[in-house]
C-alpha cells in the first residue's frame, strides 16, 4: 500500500515539468503544486487532487482495511 501512489506522483511531476510555473519561472515542484495559479494547467490541478486523495486514503482507517484504489 506504500507505493499505491506512486504512479501518480510520477504523472504529477512529469504534468508540472511541463507548465510555465516550473519552465518559465524556474519554481521548484513543490512551490507550483502547492499553489492555484493560471500558470498550471486543469490536467496538473486534477492528477493534484487525485495524489491527495489517494495520500489521505492511505491515512484513513476504513480505506487501510479495503485498500487502496489502483491507478
Amino acid at each position: 500500500m506504500a507505493k499505491s501512489c506512486k504512479g501518480l506522483a510520477t504523472e504529477l511531476i512529469k504534468c508540472l515539468s511541463e507548465c510555465d510555473c516550473v519552465k518559465v519561472e524556474k519554481r521548484s515542484f513543490r512551490e507550483c503544486a502547492g499553489e492555484k495559479s493560471p500558470s498550471i494547467s486543469s490536467e496538473c490541478i486534477g492528477l493534484r487532487e487525485t495524489y491527495f486523495n489517494c495520500k489521505r486514503g492511505q491515512v484513513d482507517m476504513r480505506a487501510r482495511i479495503r485498500g487502496n484504489k489502483g491507478y
